[in-house]
């Protein structure tokens, strides 16, 4: 028996080997400050807890769904109006996805065919490598860089590839190194896009999540972003439901239709039950995403003014459940310097080198503790000597 050759695209995977060693050293008695995987630690709302109760009562809810429920398609609308003033989105223009994850493959392969050339920033959320091997396309990465910023410089990338490029995946708030876009930015990829016939795939998944200036936005506020592109709108971050999984693909019609289309030979669509809980997301309370965010950027500050007070370069994070820091001491072996830490000080971060070759020379830490905590594995690392 053999495997396919898809197998082999894919290393092992990072953060299963540090959970197993995670669990090793809590059964050694040793104290783990786990700041690799972003779930978040807070309560899901109640209202949508409730809402699960509910819709679990109702048998119709069992059935095969299907095909997504009007009101969920127009609660998404009416969630873009409220929450990000932009008006004129309609139901053609929505899909449930089982988290962005999922539907990542899926408009990747909507879009691309074998052999043709897809952007991807570097270093990015591994997803986006994945769903473009899966489709059979060829990355070709644009770096997000200390430099600029680490942020996407479209005119860095050669006119011969962006006109061979299907589409383009911006992330923004990034995930992992935690820049925010501006509206000069997204009015230059808009144009990028256009000038060669490219579409923009743009992962929102920290619009909630956004630090020291104007609240966080969507890709499709921008004008002739719906003529380029689609976004995923995520409820992971924002209403603490990561376990359900529940995402969306909003945007340019023809895309999310050539996506559905692709998504149905596979699925039979989102549980009744999900669908229910997401309205109930989509159209309750916002007054605790906003308490949240603030109870990140206390996070973020203690972890921040931590390690620069134990000599670290202060991290890159203005957005995003993660903190982007630089290795310490002149070192250059994020996975070396990942098992240091994690051995000496019990503290467990994600190495650079998972999200790609300009993530080498950093790690990744997670904003997934309170900020006593924080400070307390920020004294481990100190009293580690790193």
């Amino acid at each position: 028996m053999r495997f396919s050759k898809r197998v082999d695209l894919f290393g092992d995977e990072v953060f299963a080997y540090f959970n197993q060693r995670r669990r090793e050293l809590e059964a050694e008695g040793r104290t783990v400050f786990d700041l690799s995987v972003g779930t978040p630690d807070f309560d899901t709302p109640a209202h949508i807890k409730q809402a699960l109760v509910d819709a679990s009562k109702d048998d119709a809810n069992w059935k095969y769904s299907l095909h997504d429920k009007d009101e969920l398609l127009q609660a998404v609308c009416a969630y873009y109006e409220r929450r990000y003033h932009v008006s004129g989105i309609t139901p053609d223009m929505v899909m449930s996805c089982r988290g962005t994850q999922e539907g990542m493959q899926y408009v990747c392969a909507a879009l691309a065919d074998p052999g043709d050339v897809a952007l991807i920033p570097d270093p990015c959320y591994p997803v986006f490598r994945a769903g473009t091997l899966l489709a059979g396309a060829t990355p070709h990465y644009y770096p997000l860089t200390e430099e600029n910023g680490f942020l996407p410089d479209v005119t860095t990338i050669p006119d011969d590839v962006a006109d061979r490029a299907a589409y383009m995946i911006v992330s923004l708030p990034a995930n992992p190194v935690g820049s925010v876009g501006t509206p000069e930015l997204y009015r230059q990829i808009i144009d990028f896009a256009k000038a060669h016939d490219i579409v923009i795939v743009h992962d929102n998944a920290y619009s909630d999540v956004v630090f020291d200036g104007p609240r966080g936005g969507s890709f499709l506020d921008y004008p002739g972003a719906l003529d380029v592109g689609v976004e995923f709108l995520s409820l992971s971050k924002s209403f603490d439901v990561t376990g359900v999984r529940l995402s969306f693909l909003v945007g340019r019609p023809d895309v999310v239709a050539a996506t559905r289309k692709l998504r149905s030979q596979v699925d039979f669509g989102m549980f009744f039950v999900e669908q229910d809980v997401a309205i109930a997301c989509l159209t309750g309370p916002l007054d605790g995403v906003e308490r949240q965010r603030l109870a990140y950027q206390e996070r973020r500050d203690a972890l921040c003014d931590g390690l620069e007070a134990l000599g670290w370069e202060r991290p890159n994070c203005h957005g995003t459940l993660f903190v982007w820091a630089k290795l310490p001491g002149g070192r250059t072996d994020s996975s070396a310097f990942t098992m240091e830490l994690m051995e000496k000080s019990g503290v467990i971060v994600t190495p650079g080198s998972s999200f790609g070759p300009h993530g080498e020379g950093y790690v990744r830490f997670a904003l997934v503790l309170p900020p006593d905590k924080i400070r307390e594995a920020v004294r481990a690392i100190g009293a580690a000597g790193l």
